[in-house]
């Protein structure tokens, strides 16, 4: 999304950028083709979990990674986009440790090898890039991948594994209706394309009925043993610990370190994911796991860097990519549930993309966030205009401003809380694309 730095890998793909074209052309056949000239890497991956969903499809991937690493396997993990370099999209598994991102070498490597082989045709440069997932997977041992789906999931590019270990559906709304269709039902079709036959499925929390319809009868459909969130697997908590419940018995373990309730249900996805996948995770491992997970640019709060200079003293800042309505009303009930905890003015500094819901997101926050202060977003060419997203945060019921960055932001907060005694709670959200040029501009990359 932006980079911080040079690196050969960047160089490869921006190459790439300049030939094919951006955005998204919804197919496997591309992929497909490509695989084959690579000598098909994806068929030599160690099992593999495959994880689709509009919200929580990246907190349960780490949350999944962090138990199998926490039990000492070794995991690849792939997750898109990116927030500040490329290389975040590749974690490379550890023996008996925790992975870490492709070297920069390594990665320009594939890359250039991937794009060789697709000798000029027509392709999107997220299919190369999937199909550098599978070559680095393929060409370095390790005991599970973590594959998350970029869009949709039917004609995702990642769709063209055969058999996974287990597939993993997280909450379904609204989003990418362009792609997907403008009904939730819709849209939980397309997922539920990463079903496999008689693979095992598991199901996240749903908010709505029809999508449960869907997955459930697809994964029935398919003969593919099923686990639903709710009814075979579920986490609550009691007494200020998350409580696992499935089949095998309770797990009594501390909260997550990823906060939010919505992480409870998401932490009870991964363990079950992991389980179905056949891995026997111990109970202290998982314990380790959810108490050491990370997930940058989600409720992640800004401990320090170059921006806090410009806000007030002693202000919480939180940064997440949360951008569609679903992440809204969840973010909003986190900062809601840091509200009960500790009371303070909360502020929210607002940047979004032309194919996302602002009015929903924004409703999520009435009566609980005292102004907005809209951004642009350098790293997108399809950032909304501050001042029309602040006429929609207007619209919904907020005072709010367009401002030219981050960091006026920050500083028209310290300027209106100068009196305050009691120091504000910042939110910077509505894009991953905003968080990314948050964290580059912090200091504070992913690493």
């Amino acid at each position: 999304m932006t980079a911080v730095e040079a690196s050969e890998a960047g160089y490869e793909i921006e190459k790439l950028l300049a030939l094919h074209p951006k955005g998204f052309d919804l197919s496997l056949d591309r992929i497909t083709r490509l695989l084959a000239a690579l000598g098909n890497p994806q068929d030599r991956l160690p099992p593999i979990i495959h994880v689709a969903g509009t919200n929580g499809k990246g907190s349960v991937t780490a949350f999944s990674r962090a138990l199998l690493e926490a039990a000492g396997l070794s995991v690849h993990v792939h997750t898109s986009p990116h927030l500040v370099n490329w290389h975040e999209r590749y974690r490379l598994g550890v023996k008996g440790g925790k992975g870490k991102l492709v070297s920069d070498p390594v990665l320009a490597d594939a890359v250039r090898r991937v794009a060789e082989a697709n000798g000029g045709e027509k392709i999107t440069v997220f299919e190369i890039l999937t199909a550098v997932t599978f070559v680095l997977f393929a060409e370095h041992p390790a005991d599970v991948a973590i594959i998350e789906v970029g869009l949709g999931g039917r004609f995702d590019a990642t769709n063209v594994i055969s058999n996974p270990a287990v597939s993993v559906i997280m909450p379904i709304s609204l989003d990418h209706q362009a792609y997907l269709g403008d009904r939730v039902e819709l849209i939980a079709a397309e997922k539920a394309g990463i079903m496999k036959r008689g693979c095992p499925v598991v199901i996240g929390q749903q908010e709505e009925e029809g999508v449960r319809d869907v997955l459930t009868s697809t994964a029935e459909r398919l003969g593919c043993p099923m686990s639903v969130y709710g009814q075979d697997f579920l986490a609550h908590e009691e007494f200020g610990r998350l409580v696992y419940q499935d089949e095998r018995g309770l797990c009594d373990l501390p909260l997550p370190k990823l906060p939010g309730r919505h992480q409870y249900a998401n932490a009870a996805a991964a363990i079950r994911a992991v389980r179905a996948a056949g891995f026997d995770v111990p109970d202290a491992a998982i314990e380790r796991g959810v108490t050491g997970v990370e997930w940058p640019g989600r409720l992640q709060r800004l401990g320090g860097g170059k921006l806090g200079h410009y806000g007030p003293q002693d202000a919480e800042i939180w940064v997440d990519g949360g951008h569609n309505p679903g992440a809204g009303q969840v973010i909003a009930e986190a900062m809601a549930n840091f509200e009960e905890r500790e009371s303070r003015p909360l502020f929210l500094i607002i940047g979004m993309i032309n194919t996302k819901d602002p009015l929903g997101y924004f409703r999520a926050f009435l009566d609980l966030a005292e102004q907005v202060f809209t951004v642009p977003i350098r790293a997108s060419d399809a950032g909304l205009d501050p001042v029309a997203l602040a006429q929609d945060a207007a619209s919904v019921g907020f005072e709010a401003s367009a401002v030219s960055s981050v960091a006026e932001a920050l500083t028209m907060i310290a300027n209106l809380v100068d009196e305050d005694p009691t120091p504000p709670r910042i939110l910077i959200g509505g894009s991953l694309y905003l968080v990314g040029d948050v964290l580059a501009d912090n200091g504070t990359p992913p690493k």
